[in-house]
């Protein structure tokens, strides 16, 4: 049986962390939650994550300076998640280094599908 395909939701709206926890298992995934970048960097240091679901408007440093970190230093894909959906903001996502821009509000399934094309 292969591994449990591990993501990492970091987003400072609880509801969200909590829905995307429960619906992602559902498709047996393992999904750890973080509210901001030090939680994001704490949860890299102790473990392996396929994936990062990162929001944009988070306390303290934002999800754009927290992927530019994260792009100097590793290649684990990102899929931002965020209210922000202006084409500006959805460009700038990308070329930060994001695999994925969702908009907010979002359908889960439509999350989901867009998490399997970017692990493929």
């Amino acid at each position: 049986m292969p591994d449990q395909t591990r993501l990492l939701v970091v987003d400072d709206d609880a509801d969200i962390r909590e829905l995307l926890s429960a619906y992602l298992a559902r498709y047996d995934m393992a999904v750890e939650t973080a509210a901001d970048g030090a939680g994001l960097f704490e949860k890299l240091d102790h473990a392996h994550f396929d994936l990062i679901i990162l929001d944009i408007m988070l306390p303290g440093e934002d999800g754009l300076s927290l992927c530019r970190r994260l792009r100097g230093t590793s290649a684990i894909p990102v899929i931002f998640l965020t209210a922000r959906g202006s084409v500006d903001d959805r460009v700038r996502g990308l070329r930060m280094g994001a695999e994925d821009y969702i908009v907010k509000p979002f359908e889960v399934l439509e999350l989901l599908a867009r998490v399997d094309v970017v692990l493929r």
